[in-house]
């Protein structure tokens, strides 16, 4: 059986990250990369998002740098929560959610209705933690947000099955900042 990574987290108004540029965002990037790595190490084959703006685009982005630098078992999923969820976005975000889309090795809807309602994503994250294996989820619970759903899903699935959840908090990306500043400090001595 292959191994499944959902990769989920924070939504960009989430972070207050309304530019793509931002810088946290590479901190972000980094911080999957480092998961997504390690999994791949150990034999995962798909990363699984919802296409949800944000952490999940990111982690999307990531599995098609990490294709290109020699990870070419690697494959993405995106299984949207119900059809045309990017109906009211901006233009901008549309064209973001539709690169990522290009490049998925699998695309489908658990819902095949446009949204009606808030157990199409109740059912979305039963269903992506049913098809994984762990969750990479980029939350702390010292910051409330659209995450906590999932990762609510994933801890009763954890306590039925022992389900394997990596969680990335503010701290984490605290010590990659300092890290990263260490680094490029060092380069220059």
């Amino acid at each position: 059986m292959a191994k499944v990574a959902m990769v989920s987290g924070y939504k960009p108004f989430e972070l207050g990250i309304f530019q793509m540029d931002h810088p946290s965002v590479n901190f972000i990037k980094l911080a999957l990369k480092k998961h997504i790595v390690q999994l791949a190490d150990e034999g995962l084959e798909w990363v699984l998002i919802s296409g949800q703006l944000g952490t999940e685009l990111w982690a999307a982005e990531v599995v098609y740098e990490l294709q290109l630098e020699g990870y070419h078992e690697l494959q993405l999923a995106v299984i949207t929560p119900f059809y045309e969820q990017e109906q009211k976005w901006s233009d901008k975000n549309k064209e973001w959610y539709e690169s990522v889309l290009a490049g998925a090795d699998f695309i489908e809807s658990v819902s095949h209705k446009p949204y009606e309602g808030p157990q199409q994503l109740r059912l979305k994250n039963q269903f992506v933690v049913e098809k994984s294996d762990t969750l990479v989820l980029f939350y702390d619970p010292e910051k409330e947000g659209s995450p906590k759903f999932l990762y609510e899903a994933a801890k009763q699935k954890n306590d039925a099955e022992n389900y394997e959840i990596r969680q990335i908090t503010f701290y984490d990306l605290q010590v990659l900042v300092e890290e990263e500043q260490l680094n490029s400090h060092d380069s220059y001595d």
